[in-house]
C-alpha cells in the first residue's frame, strides 16, 4: 500500500502553509555546524569521564572502607595482644621458617675480624588470631599490617659484633587470610669471622650468622629453614670475594632441649689480584734485586748499599702486611712467609757480600791461601760454573815460557859463539854468570874479534885465559850479585802479584757460586710459597664437618 507526502499531510489535517514551516525548521536542524557538534560531543565524554570517576571513587571508597574495616577487626584490642605468642595453648610449639637472602657482602675486615653483609631475613610462621573469611570483605586474601603491631619471633643475630642486634628498617607485613604471616625486614648485619691468615692472600674464609630468638627457647618456638641454601637471586658481586656456598643448618643441643639456633655458613674466597699486582709482584721483584748483589764487581762499595736497601724495603712490606692482617698468632700468613724468607736471604747476602770482601782484599802478607782452596776455588769450580780464567799476567811465568834455557848445542849454533875451557881450579865465566857448565865458557866470535882475539889463542893459550878470569872474577861477581838482586825482588813482587789475583779470583768464583746459589733458592722458595695455594683445592665442607666444628 503506498501514499504520496501530500496526502499524508492531508489526513493529518496539516494545512499547506503549516507544512512549509516544518519543513523549513526540519532542513534548519540538519544545518547545524560542525563544530558545534564537536563541542557537544566533548561535554558528552567530559560527562562520562565524571560519571566513571564518580563510580570509581564510591568503589575506592567501599573498598578502603571495607580493608580499614578488616583491620580494625583483626587489630582490635579485645581479640589481639602483641605480647601474647600465637599459640593456643601453652604447649604449643610456634613454627617460624626462616631464610637468609644475601643481597651484597660488603666487606670483611680482616684486622677486626668482622664481616659486613646487606641481608634479607625472611620469617613465616602462623598467626590463629590474624584469621579471617575473604566473603565477609568482599574478597580480601591479604592485607598489609605494621610489624610493630602485631607478635614477633625477635630473632636476632647470635654473633652480633656491632653491638645493634634489631633490624634496620620494620617493615610492614603480609598477612594471609588463613593467619600466615610474611615478614622480610632488611638488615645490615655485621657478624663476628673468625679469620684464617694462613693462605692470605689466596685464604678462604668461612664465616658464619647465628640467628636464635632472644626470648624464646626450643619448648616455645621451633625454627625450620625454608631451604638448605641462602639465596642469592638478588646478589650483587663483590670485587673482594667470591662466593664460594651459602649452606645453612639447624643446630640442637641433645643435652639441652631449651637451646635451638639457625646458623648460616658464608664461604668466601678472596680474588687475590689486587694484592698480587701491589704486593707479591713488587716483594718478588725487589729481591730479585739481591740477587744481581753476586754479579757485581767484588770490590764494588755499591754491594753493601744494594743489599741494604733491598732489606728496608721489605720491611716496609713487613709492616705493611701487620696493618691489615689480624695480629693473631697461631699462624703467619703466606705474604709474611715470603717477606720473611726475602729478608733472610737478603741478610745472608750481606753476609757472603762481607765474606766476599774479606777475600777479595787478602795479600800475601796476611793470609796464606791453603791447598784445598786453590784445588777447589781456581781449578775445579770454575769450570762448573761455566768460568774462564784470562791467561796469566805473572812477568816471570810469561819469561819463563818465552826464554826456555838453551842447551849446549843451541848455544854453540846461536850467534857463532865457541866454548872455552877454564883453568884447573878457575871458575868460568859462564859459571859465574850461570849461562854454561863449570868446565868451560863461551866466548862471542864477534866480540873477540872487536878487541883482537883470536879465537884459537883463547882456546889454547891457557895463561891468557887465567888471566882475563882472574881479572874479570870481581867485577862479574859485583854485577851478578845486583842482578840477582833485582831478579829476585821482581820474583818476589811478581809472586806477591799473582797470589793477589789468585785471591780476587777465588772471590770471584765465591761471588758466580752464591749467584747460582741465591738464584736456584729465590725461585724455588717463590714457586713453593706461592704456587701451594694456587693449586690448593677447598672442598664444601659438609654439615658433618661444620657442626664438629
Amino acid at each position: 500500500m503506498s501514499c504520496s507526502l501530500p496526502s499524508f499531510w492531508s489526513s493529518l489535517g496539516v494545512g499547506a502553509k503549516e507544512r512549509g514551516n516544518r519543513k523549513l525548521v526540519h532542513l534548519q536542524v540538519f544545518r547545524i555546524s560542525g563544530a558545534q557538534w564537536r563541542e557537544r560531543a566533548a561535554m558528552a565524554a567530559r560527562m562520562t569521564a565524571a560519571f566513571a570517576l564518580l563510580v570509581l571513587t564510591v568503589a575506592t571508597a567501599l573498598g578502603a572502607e571495607i580493608e580499614e574495616r578488616l583491620v580494625t577487626y583483626l587489630l582490635s584490642p579485645e581479640r589481639y595482644n602483641k605480647l601474647i605468642r600465637p599459640a593456643v595453648n601453652k604447649s604449643q610449639q610456634v613454627t617460624i621458617h626462616i631464610q637468609v637472602s644475601l643481597a651484597q657482602l660488603i666487606s670483611v675486615n680482616e684486622r677486626e675480624q668482622i664481616m659486613t653483609t646487606n641481608c634479607w631475613l625472611t620469617q613465616v610462621w602462623n598467626d590463629y588470631r590474624l584469621m579471617w573469611d575473604p566473603e565477609e570483605y568482599e574478597g580480601i586474601k591479604k592485607v598489609r599490617l605494621p610489624s610493630q603491631h602485631i607478635w614477633l619471633p625477635d630473632i636476632v643475630l647470635y654473633n652480633n659484633a656491632d653491638g645493634n642486634y634489631e633490624v634496620s628498617f620494620y617493615s610492614n607485613t603480609v598477612v594471609s587470610n588463613n593467619g600466615e604471616v610474611n615478614w622480610l625486614p632488611p638488615a645490615i648485619y655485621k657478624s663476628a669471622c673468625k679469620i684464617e691468615v694462613r693462605d692470605f692472600p689466596f685464604d678462604q674464609q668461612n664465616c658464619t650468622l647465628k640467628f636464635r630468638s632472644w626470648t624464646y627457647d626450643h619448648t616455645e618456638i621451633d625454627l625450620i629453614l625454608l631451604s638448605d641454601f641462602a639465596s642469592r637471586d638478588d646478589f650483587k658481586p663483590s670485587g673482594e670475594w667470591d662466593i664460594v656456598s651459602l649452606p645453612g643448618r639447624k643446630n640442637e643441643d641433645p643435652s639441652d632441649i631449651t637451646y635451638l639456633d639457625i646458623t648460616y655458613d658464608f664461604i668466601i674466597k678472596r680474588k687475590p689480584l689486587f694484592y698480587t699486582i701491589n704486593l707479591i709482584i713488587p716483594c718478588v721483584l725487589i729481591t730479585s734485586l739481591a740477587i744481581l748483589v753476586f754479579y757485581l764487581p767484588s770490590d764494588c762499595g755499591e754491594k753493601m748499599t744494594l743489599c741494604i736497601s733491598v732489606l728496608l724495603a721489605l720491611t716496609v712490606f713487613l709492616l705493611l702486611i701487620s696493618k691489615i692482617v689480624p695480629p693473631t698468632s697461631l699462624a703467619v700468613p703466606l705474604i709474611g712467609k715470603y717477606l720473611m724468607f726475602a729478608m733472610v736471604l737478603v741478610t745472608f747476602s750481606i753476609v757472603t757480600s762481607v765474606c766476599v770482601l774479606n777475600v777479595h782484599h787478602r795479600t800475601p802478607s796476611t793470609h796464606t791461601m791453603p791447598p784445598w782452596v786453590k784445588r777447589l776455588f781456581l781449578h775445579r769450580l770454575p769450570s762448573f760454573l761455566f768460568m774462564r780464567r784470562p791467561a796469566s799476567s805473572n812477568i816471570r811465568e810469561r819469561f819463563r815460557q818465552k826464554h826456555q834455557r838453551p842447551s849446549y848445542s843451541d848455544l854453540k849454533l846461536r850467534d857463532g859463539a865457541v866454548a872455552v875451557a877454564p883453568a884447573a881450579g878457575g871458575m868460568g865465566v859462564a859459571e859465574e854468570s850461570g849461562i854454561g857448565r863449570a868446565d868451560s865458557f863461551y866466548v862471542n866470535e864477534e866480540s873477540a874479534k872487536r878487541y883482537g882475539w883470536k879465537i884459537s889463542d883463547l882456546s889454547e893459550n891457557t895463561e891468557f885465559r887465567k888471566r882475563m878470569t882472574v881479572k874479570c872474577h870481581a867485577d862479574v861477581e859485583e854485577a851478578v850479585d845486583g842482578v840477582r838482586y833485582v831478579a829476585e825482588k821482581m820474583k818476589s813482587e811478581d809472586n806477591d802479584e799473582g797470589v793477589i789475583e789468585d785471591w780476587k779470583y777465588v772471590a770471584m768464583v765465591i761471588d758466580r757460586l752464591f749467584l747460582w746459589i741465591f738464584v736456584f733458592v729465590c725461585i724455588t722458595g717463590t714457586l713453593g710459597l706461592f704456587m701451594q695455594p694456587l693449586f690448593q683445592s677447598y672442598n664444601t665442607p659438609t654439615a658433618d664437618d661444620l657442626e664438629q666444628n
